[in-house]
Parts: C-alpha cells; sequence; structure tokens
C-alpha cells in the first residue's frame, strides 16, 4: 500500500487578499522563514508561502461567510517548530509584528511537553504553532515498529 508522506499544500479562502497578505506576510515570512511566490488561475490570484515541506496558499473566496470553527470543516491549523524556544521566538515576533499571538504556554492536558502559542487570522482562523514533541518525534523514529 502505498504511504502518505506529508501534506503537499493547504488552500485557505479569505475575504481580503490584501489583508491577509500583511498578515502571513508576518506569520510565514517574518516568524516562519517561507518563501514566497503568486500565481493565477483562472482569473483568481493566488499567493503561496512555502518551505521544504508543503505549500500554504491564499485565494480569494467566493462568499463572506466568516469562519465558524465549530462548524463542520476546519477547526483549526496548526504549524510545528523544533523546539519550545522556537515557538517562544515565533510568538514574540508575531506579537512585535502587531499579531495578537498569546504567550507561549506549556499545555500538560494535551501532552507533557506540548508548548504552543495561539493567534487567528484575519477571517478568524484559529493558528497554533508548536513544537516538535517527544511523541511525535517517537513516532517519527520508529514508525515501523508501531505496527
Amino acid at each position: 500500500m502505498p504511504e502518505l508522506t506529508g501534506i503537499d499544500h493547504i488552500y485557505i479562502a479569505v475575504s481580503n487578499m490584501a489583508a491577509s497578505e500583511v498578515f502571513y506576510d508576518k506569520l510565514m515570512l517574518k516568524a516562519l522563514g517561507c518563501r514566497k511566490n503568486t500565481f493565477t488561475i483562472g482569473e483568481d490570484p493566488h499567493i503561496q508561502y512555502f518551505n521544504r515541506h508543503f505549500g500554504y496558499v491564499l485565494r480569494p473566496a467566493r462568499s463572506q461567510t466568516g469562519h465558524d470553527a465549530y462548524s463542520p470543516g476546519l477547526h483549526h491549523f496548526c504549524l510545528r517548530v523544533d523546539s519550545v524556544e522556537d515557538v517562544a521566538e515565533c510568538a514574540r515576533l508575531l506579537q512585535a509584528s502587531g499579531i495578537n499571538a498569546s504567550e507561549p504556554h506549556n499545555h500538560s492536558e494535551y501532552a507533557p511537553d506540548y508548548w504552543a502559542t495561539f493567534f487567528t487570522d484575519p477571517d478568524g482562523l484559529r493558528l497554533e504553532i508548536t513544537n516538535y514533541r517527544q511523541e511525535r518525534r517517537d513516532r517519527h523514529d520508529h514508525w515501523a515498529s508501531l505496527g
């Protein structure tokens, strides 16, 4: 059976491309070190933020219905950095750029070494940055033995 090897890309429909570009430039370029390109599909402009692992693409929304995390569909999106220190640095960079990111906090109710900062994009999409915790590292390193 083929193995899933990662997420290739994620598309996010946004109500205001300009406002979202300003926000995501701060998050993806300044705080997370991604790269950026733009392209058009049909007549719709697209903005892609990418790194070696996946692309995060903005496209214009076709309706102006706001995001509701508790309706069917996406609840939140979590990005991962390597360490607790990286979570803290991302939170600091986001806060310094005017994004209302929470202070990094240990969420031991999820896992003993789970640290995260939370914030929302201009359309209310809940975003999170967390650390690469031990359980995830073990899962990666010992995948074959997990059955």
